[in-house]
């Protein structure tokens, strides 16, 4: 009885996850509409890959259709109280997306957004950092921190998201690789609250597979500031779920598994700094565009950084079943993975190569030492 109890109960889930999908696909082309009433365009400009104006503002069927999802179809699988907190909070995301989208914000007024965003979640659906245990340093309290590592979590992750939507459909199937992937973490490995986070990962999985088709190459409609923040802040809040106690590997997986869109934001803060130009400046050298650069089609490049989400969230999916030391050398051969491969496409410039450098010193070493052996061994048979 329980057993089919618990058949119709997933069954349910599966349905209204199939309907949110649908819902997304039908309201995708009204939203298209509305956009081009509203103004919410992208002209063609230098920074542009469009050739024609495109409307924007597409997040906005992806939110309706999660909202929809959660209160109609799903809610029995939610608390009511952070159902509503979080609604209020997606709300203030999404107005801040919609006016950019028309209006084109400052970063700094976005900045203001998310932050006001951040602050409901934390003092009202008190999701947040309390705590965090590190390996051989034990359990910190982090008191009066927990309030601004929690808002810059939420920052930092939004704004990552945002800024990998530079091409058609490169936001959204990163976020569903990694939305699918936190989803089965979560589910069954973190010691999360309850499992009504997982589901409404896949709720805005299903909503994002609805909105994919007109927003794959060549797209007819963009994510827009509304759906890249409003995808980016549930991704951060989602996370910090599991996050409430943090540990080592509670931390590591979610990074890991948005391993795309924070290294591209991490290496484009170190590019500037290095280029000495503003942080908040925008460039033509993020992941997307140096792939473009090597030779790389829109669609070409857009399929080769999903592979490298999957191989992210993959990795990611080992840090569960490896004990600690097996967990600080994954993160340390991927690191030295990712530096590699950065280095290799010139992420931060073609002349910044310090550890492709010091491996071909090394090999140029090396093969002189061994050269001069070869010489040392050939006159020796020599003189014999």
């Amino acid at each position: 009885m329980i057993i089919k109890e618990r058949g119709r109960h997933m069954y349910l889930i599966m349905v209204s996850l199939v309907v949110t999908a649908l819902l997304s696909l039908i309201l995708t082309p009204l939203i298209r509409r509305l956009a081009f009433k509203v103004g919410a365009v992208d002209n063609p400009n230098t920074r542009r890959v469009n050739k024609v104006p495109m409307p924007t503002m597409g997040g906005l069927a992806i939110f309706i259709a999660f909202s929809a999802a959660n209160f109609f179809l799903l809610r029995k699988q939610y608390p009511t109280s952070q159902v509503w907190i979080l609604f209020i909070a997606e709300c203030v995301i999404v107005a801040t997306g919609i006016i950019d989208d028309i209006y084109e914000l400052k970063p700094k007024q976005k900045i203001v957004g998310i932050t006001l965003a951040a602050l409901i979640v934390y003092f009202f659906a008190h999701v947040r950092m309390t705590t965090l245990t590190l390996p051989f340093f034990g359990t910190l309290n982090l008191g009066w921190l927990s309030l601004p590592i929690t808002v810059l979590w939420i920052l930092a992750i939004t704004n990552a998201i945002n800024l990998i939507d530079g091409l058609d459909g490169l936001a959204a199937g990163v976020s569903i690789i990694a939305l699918f992937t936190s989803g089965l973490t979560g589910f069954f490995f973190l010691n999360v609250t309850s499992t009504f986070v997982s589901i409404m990962m896949f709720t805005l999985v299903a909503a994002l597979i609805g909105f994919l088709p007109f927003n794959f190459h060549p797209a007819k409609i963009y994510l827009g500031d509304t759906g890249a923040l409003f995808i980016g802040f549930m991704i951060s809040v989602f996370s910090l779920y599991g996050l409430k106690n943090a540990t080592f590997i509670t931390i590591v997986i979610p990074v890991i598994i948005l391993g795309v869109p924070i290294t591209d934001t991490v290496y484009a803060i170190l590019r500037r700094i290095l280029n000495k130009k503003p942080i908040s400046q925008a460039d033509k050298h993020h992941l997307h565009h140096r792939l473009m650069e090597m030779g790389l089609s829109h669609t070409q490049t857009v399929l080769v950084i999903y592979g490298i989400a999957l191989i992210f969230s993959f990795i990611s999916l080992l840090y569960p079943i490896s004990n600690v030391v097996g967990s600080i050398l994954l993160t340390f051969a991927t690191l030295l993975g990712l530096e590699l491969f950065v280095e290799s496409i010139g992420l931060v410039g073609s002349q910044r190569r310090p550890l492709l450098n010091w491996i071909g010193k090394v090999m140029k070493k090396e093969s002189k030492i061994s050269n001069h052996l070869s010489r040392k061994n050939k006159k020796k048979d020599k003189d014999q």
